[in-house]
């Protein structure tokens, strides 16, 4: 990986991810390339938080069709962090609640 900031690509702001926010979970998009090694030191050293596990999820792209044309959506890697208890909260999601 060339940074963490490379390795983290964006949060993911759903119903259920806002609701795993107030349990320390925080969801993120993440390169696919990244191992949870590397999530974990992202997330550290970015947020300034202190991070218990990394559970990762790899999605396929999926087949679109537009009229004859045959397309597929991006694949892509999901990270769910869970934050020890006395670890402080990541700003961002305690925005949303």
């Amino acid at each position: 990986m060339k940074s963490i900031y490379d390795v983290i690509r964006r949060p993911i702001v759903t119903e259920r991810s806002v609701e795993g926010a107030e349990m320390h979970k925080y969801t993120f998009e993440v390169a696919r390339e990244a191992n949870k090694f590397e999530i974990k030191q992202a997330v550290e050293e970015i947020f300034g938080v202190q991070v218990e596990s990394v559970n990762t999820m790899n999605y396929d792209g999926k087949a679109r069709r537009r009229g004859y044309t045959v397309g597929h959506t991006k694949a892509w890697k999901k990270a769910i962090v869970t934050l020890k208890e006395d670890s402080k909260a990541i700003e961002f999601f305690e925005s949303l609640t």
